[in-house]
């Protein structure tokens, strides 16, 4: 989902907010940590692993309740594994993005005969406004709060957006705000609060176009060619979402597999 991308992006981006936020602390450096573990990858919604001092901050951040393994026995078998890598203390915040009732959001332990172990829950509809506006790195969050007005909230977040200076900065921001705001309200009154040209020029807008765009692409040669080789899907997928919309026209001309290699090519070296 589009909101995976642009928690990941926040969390990665601004690493050192989000450690003081959720740790409290004041940190010089901080790494970010690859986000696939030994063994089998761990399927997760959006997950960030931040390496600050001699500790990790195990960021998850979850829409649905709904999880398979449970997401209680998911934080316990990443705490597990970082502990086992990395051979330092784990601190795991679990980010329930939409408001719920469900009992999953409100625990905060895995449980068995045998063992126990506890995480942290941030429920963003709980959480004061205020925090989160002021702070660009925490301000696409900001619409998913704790608010009597959710309009006037959104109104809010669409002013301290206009007011970051940097304006490659302003776009970004205005990209993940319009699609984590995308939870709560509906799409077009988050465009009548956010000018959809700053919106359009955010990379994580144009990831997102890439990303659905290489879908498209690949159902369309699928149908097409059938089973082409992998090397060639992933020179695929790294065209931009312009050269891609320009292959949906050109595959209508492409006779073999051997047509669709050469216009890659062509599209490399350009």
């Amino acid at each position: 989902m589009s909101y995976d991308n642009a928690c990941k992006y926040l969390a990665e981006h601004y690493p050192a907010d989000f450690v003081r936020w959720l740790l409290g602390v004041e940190v010089q450096k901080i790494e970010v940590l690859k986000t696939e573990l030994m063994l089998e990858p761990i399927r997760a919604d959006s997950v960030t692993f931040l390496q600050a001092a001699n500790q990790i901050l195990h960021i998850e951040f979850q829409t649905l309740a709904k999880s398979n393994p449970p997401l209680n026995f998911r934080m316990l078998d990443y705490s597990v594994r970082l502990k086992r890598q990395y051979r330092c203390p784990v601190t795991q915040v679990l980010i329930f993005l939409q408001e719920t009732s469900n009992e999953v959001a409100f625990a905060e332990e895995y449980r068995d005969q045998t063992t126990i172990h506890q995480y942290r829950v941030v429920r963003l509809w709980e959480q004061d406004s205020e925090l989160f506006l002021e702070n660009p790195a925490l301000l696409p969050l900001a619409s998913l709060t704790r608010t009597n007005s959710p309009p006037a909230l959104l109104a809010q977040v669409a002013e301290q957006v206009a007011t970051i200076p940097d304006r490659e900065e302003r776009q970004n921001i205005a990209g993940c705000v319009e699609i984590l705001a995308g939870l709560r309200f509906d799409k077009n009154l988050v465009r009548q609060f956010l000018r959809e040209d700053i919106m359009k020029e955010s990379v994580i807008y144009q990831d997102i176009v890439q990303k659905e765009a290489f879908k498209l692409i690949g159902r369309l040669l699928k149908r097409r060619f059938g089973d082409i080789d992998a090397s060639l899907v992933e020179q695929i997928r790294n065209l931009s979402a312009e050269q891609l919309e320009d292959l949906a026209e050109e595959l209508l001309d492409f006779s073999e597999v051997a047509d669709l290699a050469v216009w890659v090519e062509q599209q490399e070296r350009n």
